[in-house]
C-alpha cells in the first residue's frame, strides 16, 4: 500500500475573494502560517518519504513548513498538481465570475468546462494531469512509502472522486478546506479513501508498524482488530478527527 496525504494550502489574503489561479505573489496570511505550523506539528511523528509541493508560493509555504519539522526533508516541486489553469478568470473577483453562466457548469458538470482564454484549462486535464503525478509519485517511491502532496481545493477534489470511482461531476460534493488533510491509500486493488478533510485528527493509524510496513487498514497501534472492520475489502471505520467544515462553498474557486 502507498499512502498519499493530500494537503490543501493555507489561507491567503485573497482567499475567497479573488479566483487566484496561477498568479504568482499569493503568499500564506498570518492565519494561513498559523495553520500551517499547526499542521506540521500534528504531522511531525509521521515519517514521510517526500514532501512534494504545487509550484505555486501558497503551497510552498505550507509545504515548507511541514519539512521544517524533519531533518534536513526538502520540499520536492511538482508542476502537475499546481492549480487548474483559469484562464482569462485569473484574478477576477469572485462575485463578479458567480454571475457568468458558465459558473453555474463548473459547480453541476465541471467535466464540461474549458475555462476561457488562451490559458485556460479544461476541468478534464486539470484531474488527468493530477492523477498521473500521483500514480507516478506512488510508482516512485514504492508500495510501502508514505508521502505528501500539497495542492489546491479543486485538484485535491477531482485527485479524490478518482479515488471513489466517481464521475467527475460529482467532485463538487467534495470539502477541501484550508490546511485541511486528506489520506488515500493506494493498492493493487483499488484506493481506499481513509480520510477527507481532516483539520484534528491524530496520525496514529497512519503510522508504519514495527516491521516498517504500513499499518493494515483498521488495525490499532495494539495490533487487537477494531470493531466496525470491513472484512470484504479490509477497510475500516477510522475516526476522521474534527473535519469541520467552514460552511463556504467548497470549490477552490475560493481562491
Amino acid at each position: 500500500m502507498t499512502t498519499v496525504l493530500l494537503v490543501r494550502h493555507g489561507l491567503t489574503a485573497t482567499t475567497g475573494h479573488v479566483l487566484t489561479g496561477w498568479m504568482p505573489g499569493i503568499p500564506l496570511d498570518d492565519r494561513g502560517r498559523a495553520q500551517a505550523a499547526a499542521l506540521a506539528a500534528r504531522l511531525a511523528p509521521l515519517p514521510l518519504d517526500a514532501v512534494v509541493s504545487s509550484p505555486l508560493e501558497r503551497c510552498q509555504q505550507t509545504a515548507a513548513a511541514i519539512a521544517a519539522t524533519r531533518d534536513g526533508q526538502q520540499v520536492i516541486t511538482e508542476d502537475r498538481v499546481g492549480e487548474c489553469h483559469y484562464g482569462d478568470w485569473t484574478g477576477q473577483p469572485l462575485k463578479k465570475l458567480a454571475q457568468e453562466q458558465l459558473w453555474r457548469v463548473v459547480q453541476a458538470h465541471p467535466s464540461a468546462v474549458t475555462f476561457p482564454g488562451p490559458d485556460g484549462e479544461s476541468m478534464p486535464d486539470m484531474q488527468h494531469r493530477a492523477v498521473a503525478a500521483v500514480r507516478d509519485w506512488n510508482a516512485r517511491l514504492g508500495k510501502d512509502a508514505t508521502y505528501l502532496i500539497c495542492s489546491h481545493g479543486d485538484v485535491i477534489k477531482a485527485i479524490v472522486a478518482d479515488s471513489l470511482g466517481l464521475h467527475l461531476d460529482q467532485c463538487q460534493r467534495i470539502q477541501a478546506d484550508p490546511c485541511s488533510l486528506t489520506v488515500i491509500r493506494y493498492t493493487p486493488l483499488r484506493p481506499f479513501l481513509v480520510r477527507m478533510n481532516d483539520r484534528g485528527g491524530g496520525v496514529g493509524d497512519l503510522m508504519p508498524r514495527a516491521d516498517g510496513h504500513a499499518r493494515d487498514r483498521g488495525e490499532p497501534a495494539n495490533g487487537r482488530p477494531e470493531m466496525g472492520m470491513d472484512m470484504v475489502n479490509g477497510a475500516s471505520s477510522i475516526p476522521a478527527g474534527a473535519a469541520a467544515t467552514s460552511g463556504q462553498p467548497s470549490a477552490d474557486t475560493r481562491g
